[in-house]
C-alpha cells in the first residue's frame, strides 16, 4: 500500500485546579451525586458573569514552556458558538485567534513532532443515557479543560501512541493534571488521512480515545480501512468516527459534509489578559526535570540499562526513591559502585515491585525506607546474605517495616561463612546421598547441581551456592 498517513492529535486534559474555570465551584468531575458542584455561573443563570482561574492560566503555561512554546504576552477567550444538550449556555468560553501558547514542540525518538497551540476553555457537562431518556449531569460543566494540537507531523499508530505517553507524563511531572485516561481526565482525538502525493486525503476524525492502546490500535485499523476503501477506487468520508475496543475497528459516529461555523467572537465577560517577562520566568522557575532530561542524566550518573531508565521515568516517585537509596550507598562507598548501581536497581524493579504491587511509592516509603533498602542491598553486596535470603528479609521488611540488619539477626539468616561448619554439612549430605555420590562420578554434571540443592535446604540458603559447589567438588574427588 504506497499510501501516506498524515497524522495529528488533540489532546484534552483536566486540570487539577482546586475550583473551575469562571467560577468557585469545586473542580470534581468524579463526584457521583449529579448536580452537586453547581452555582448559576456554571448553569449558565441569566446575569451570572465568570471570572477567569488564575491557577489554571499558570498550569497552561507551565505545560506550554515544558513543550517548548512560545506564550503569547497578550492572550484572551472568545466564545465557541454551538448548540448541544451538554453545553448550559449554548456557547463554550474557549480561545481561538489568541491562545495562550503556540509553536511547542515534543522530540519523540529524535524526531521533533510540532505543536501547533494549548489553549484553554471549559469542559462541558456530562450525559447519561438511560431508559429511553437522556439526562444532564452539571458537575463536569465548567471544570478548566486544557487542548493541546499537534501539526500534521504522526507518521503512525505506535509514533502517536509514544507522543501521547510522554506529553502525559510530562502533564504527570508539572503536576497540572490527574490525567487519568479510565476515568476521562485525559482524552486524545486523532485526524487522520492518506494520500499518493502532496495533495492530503480526506480528513477523518477519531473521537475520545480513552487509552494509549486505543489510540494505537485505531490509528492502525483506520490506516488499512482508508487504504481498502481508495484501491476500491472508491473516496473516504469525511466524518467523524468512534473506536470498538472489542471488536478492535473504528465505527461511523456522523458524516461532516463541512467544517462546522462556530461564529467565535471575543469573549465580552472577560478582559484581555497581559503577561509581564517576570510572571513567565517565575512559572518556569517552577518546571522540575522533565522526562527527557531525566533519561538524560540518569544515564550519565548510574549508567543504567535503558529498560531500567523508562521504568524510573515512567514512575517519578520510583525514580526518585531509587536516587534516595543510591545517596545512601554512595556515602556508604564515598564514590559511585556500578554493582551497587545494578543490585539496588534491579532488586526496585523485580523484587519489591512483585511485593508492592501497585502501593504507591510514598506509601512504600512508611513501611521501607530509602535508609533501610540501602543497607539491604550492601548486605547482599557484602555477601552477608544471599540473593534468596534477601528475597525473604525483603518481604518481612514489608510486612514489619524493621530493618533488614534486625531481621537477619533475629531470625538467624546471614550466610555461613565458615568453610569448616559447611564442611560438616556437606559431609552429612553426601552420605545421605550415596546414589548421587555414584551418578556424579560416573559423570553425569546434574547429580553436582541436585546435591548443592541438598546443601542449600539443609543451609536454608544461607550457603553460598559457588562455595557449596566447590567443597563439593573437593570432597567428592
Amino acid at each position: 500500500m504506497n499510501y501516506k498517513p498524515t497524522i495529528g492529535l488533540e489532546i484534552h486534559a483536566e486540570l487539577n485546579t482546586k475550583s473551575k474555570m469562571f467560577c468557585s465551584c469545586k473542580n470534581d468531575s468524579l463526584e457521583k451525586t449529579p448536580n452537586t458542584n453547581i452555582c448559576p455561573v456554571c448553569t449558565a443563570q441569566p446575569g451570572s458573569l465568570p471570572v477567569a482561574n488564575k491557577e489554571a492560566i499558570r498550569k497552561v503555561i507551565k505545560t506550554g514552556l515544558a513543550v517548548n512554546c512560545k506564550i503569547n504576552k497578550e492572550s484572551k477567550f472568545d466564545r465557541k458558538n454551538y448548540f448541544y444538550p451538554d453545553l448550559p449556555k449554548g456557547y463554550q468560553i474557549s480561545q481561538y485567534d489568541m491562545p495562550f501558547c503556540e509553536k511547542g514542540f515534543l522530540e519523540i525518538d529524535g524526531k521533533k513532532i510540532r505543536i501547533t497551540r494549548i489553549h484553554l476553555e471549559e469542559d462541558t457537562a456530562k450525559l447519561i443515557h438511560e431508559n429511553n431518556a437522556s439526562l444532564v449531569d452539571l458537575n463536569r460543566a465548567g471544570i478548566p479543560l486544557m487542548e493541546m494540537v499537534t501539526e500534521p507531523d504522526i507518521k503512525s499508530g505506535q509514533e502517536a501512541r509514544k507522543f501521547s505517553q510522554e506529553f502525559h507524563l510530562i502533564l504527570k511531572y508539572l503536576g497540572v493534571s490527574f490525567a487519568d485516561m479510565e476515568k476521562g481526565q485525559m482524552r486524545v482525538e486523532v485526524n487522520i488521512s492518506l494520500s499518493k502525493d502532496k495533495k492530503l486525503g480526506t480528513k477523518v476524525e477519531i473521537k475520545n480515545l480513552n487509552s494509549f492502546r486505543s489510540v494505537e490500535k485505531s490509528i492502525d485499523y483506520e490506516i488499512k480501512r482508508q487504504a481498502e476503501v481508495l484501491e476500491s477506487g472508491k473516496g473516504v468520508v469525511q466524518e467523524t468516527r468512534g473506536w470498538d475496543d472489542v471488536k478492535e475497528i473504528t465505527v461511523s459516529q456522523r458524516e461532516k459534509e463541512k467544517a462546522h461555523d462556530y461564529r467565535y467572537f471575543p469573549e465580552p465577560d472577560l478582559p484581555t489578559f497581559n503577561f509581564r517577562d517576570n510572571l513567565i520566568n517565575q512559572i518556569k522557575a517552577e518546571i522540575p526535570e522533565l522526562p527527557f532530561d531525566k533519561r538524560l542524566r540518569l544515564k550519565k550518573e548510574y549508567n543504567l540499562n535503558d529498560s531500567a531508565i523508562e521504568i524510573f521515568a515512567n514512575s517519578k516517585d520510583l525514580g526518585e526513591y531509587f536516587e534516595k537509596v543510591m545517596s545512601e550507598l554512595t556515602s556508604w562507598v564515598g564514590e559511585r559502585n556500578q554493582k551497587l548501581v545494578d543490585l539496588a536497581s534491579n532488586y526496585l524493579i523485580t523484587d519489591l515491585q512483585s511485593i508492592i504491587k501497585n502501593l504507591p511509592i510514598p506509601e512504600l516509603e512508611n513501611k521501607i525506607t530509602p535508609e533501610n533498602f540501602a543497607e539491604l542491598i550492601k548486605m547482599i553486596y557484602k555477601e552477608e546474605i544471599s540473593s534468596k535470603i534477601a528475597k525473604q528479609v525483603l518481604q518481612e521488611m514489608f510486612k514489619t517495616k524493621a530493618d533488614p540488619s534486625h531481621i537477619v539477626e533475629e531470625k538467624g539468616l546471614s550466610q555461613v561463612g565458615d568453610e569448616a561448619e559447611l564442611e560438616k554439612i556437606i559431609k552429612e549430605i553426601i552420605s545421605k546421598n550415596p546414589k548421587a555420590v555414584e551418578d556424579y562420578k560416573a559423570g553425569k554434571q546434574a547429580s553436582l547441581q541436585f546435591l548443592v540443592g541438598q546443601v542449600m535446604a539443609a543451609t536454608r540458603g544461607r550457603a553460598k551456592p559457588e562455595t557449596a559447589q566447590q567443597l563439593l567438588k573437593q570432597l567428592l574427588n
